[in-house]
């Protein structure tokens, strides 16, 4: 972490060293189906996060698909700090015009709090990332929704963490 930067936290999130840098850490333990947290942030199109790209990739990375067009960019909100994996206790969901963290399992005080980035990866989408999560179901890299292994897909689409828009970049029914 960069001197000066102000770790966002709650009496229910702090921000914590974890496997892979820093994540958010439940201060709290919370129930299957709560919402946790909105994910704050500005919209901003595809264009500008490409334009991270070239001067801060890691805030390109940190960056939420919002709609087919926008990415919400948390910069130096706590959704910053929302960290992948391939067996996650939350997932992303869109109600209204807002984004929010929702827990898919119980998750423990103590706990990171996790999603899977590929439920915001559109069948359209080139990026992918090397998979450092630990699970033993580890994918081992993440790429688009499209690449899901067709029981993960049933299971997010049952929890309901697959945003509209990302269902309907060319996944098939």
């Amino acid at each position: 972490m960069g001197m000066g930067v102000k770790m966002p936290s709650n009496k229910l999130l702090t921000i914590k060293p974890v496997r892979n840098g820093h994540g958010i850490v439940a201060a709290r333990a919370f129930r299957r189906g709560t919402m946790i947290v909105e994910i704050k942030g500005r919209i901003v199109t595809a264009d500008e996060v490409w334009r991270y790209w070239e001067v801060d990739p890691r805030r390109a990375e940190n960056c939420f698909r919002y709609n087919a067009d926008h990415y919400l960019d948390p910069h130096v909100e706590i959704g910053r700090y929302a960290n992948h994996s391939c067996n996650p206790n939350a997932g992303i969901v869109r109600k209204g015009r807002r984004l929010m963290l929702k827990a898919i399992a119980t998750i423990a005080a103590g706990e990171e709090i996790t999603h899977d980035y590929s439920t915001l990866l559109g069948a359209d989408d080139i990026w992918k990332m090397r998979c450092n999560c630990g699970e033993s179901n580890c994918r081992r890299v993440i790429r688009n929704i499209g690449k899901l292994p067709a029981a993960t897909l049933r299971t997010y689409r049952r929890l309901g963490i697959i945003p509209d828009f990302i269902l309907a970049s060319g996944l098939p029914a």
